[in-house]
């Protein structure tokens, strides 16, 4: 029976809630969608400097793809065809919403009419009109698939690794 790796599930947790602190210190309130459909007004906006500079327009692209892959990988026997199966596919997943960012016309197309009434899912479709493509996205995705990968790799040493 594979025991789930409580390691790898808290760096990705925090490497998660850190991330979540762009959200709460840099970004707009009523752009995020967390802070603005929560009952209490966690943002500090405006009220503290901006922690992270430039990076934090990048930071959440590296943080998301990083933390799920690590988090993911968390709950399953350690082996690394399965763990670089987990990295692209997570991959894949945050480049698809970052390459819907410009092809937006596209990429909304595709969200189906029902996502409306979903919750998380409503805003689809307004997440791919307005949201902004960059290359820098691109390369902070990259980075975070590369180093969730090898960071998969070390938090196993010692383990037995199947191929």
């Amino acid at each position: 029976m594979h025991m789930i790796n409580i390691r790898q599930i808290l760096i990705g947790l925090s490497v998660l809630f850190f991330g979540i602190l762009v959200y709460i210190v840099d970004r707009p309130f009523d752009q995020t969608y967390f802070l603005y459909k929560s009952f209490l007004n966690l943002s500090l906006h405006n009220s503290l400097p901006n922690l992270f500079g430039n990076y934090g327009n990048y930071l959440p692209s590296f943080i998301h793809v990083y933390s799920f892959i690590i988090i993911t990988a968390s709950f399953f026997p350690p082996q690394k065809k399965g763990y670089l199966l987990i990295s692209v596919c997570w991959f894949g997943v945050d480049i698809f919403f970052e390459l819907g960012q410009k092809f937006k016309s596209l990429f909304s197309a595709m969200v189906p009419d029902w996502f409306s009434f979903v919750p998380f899912l409503e805003v689809s479709k307004n997440y791919f009109l307005a949201g902004t493509f960059d290359f820098n996205d691109l390369a902070a995705i990259s980075f975070g698939a590369l180093l969730g990968y090898f960071t998969l790799l070390i938090t196993t040493k010692g383990m037995k690794h199947e191929t």
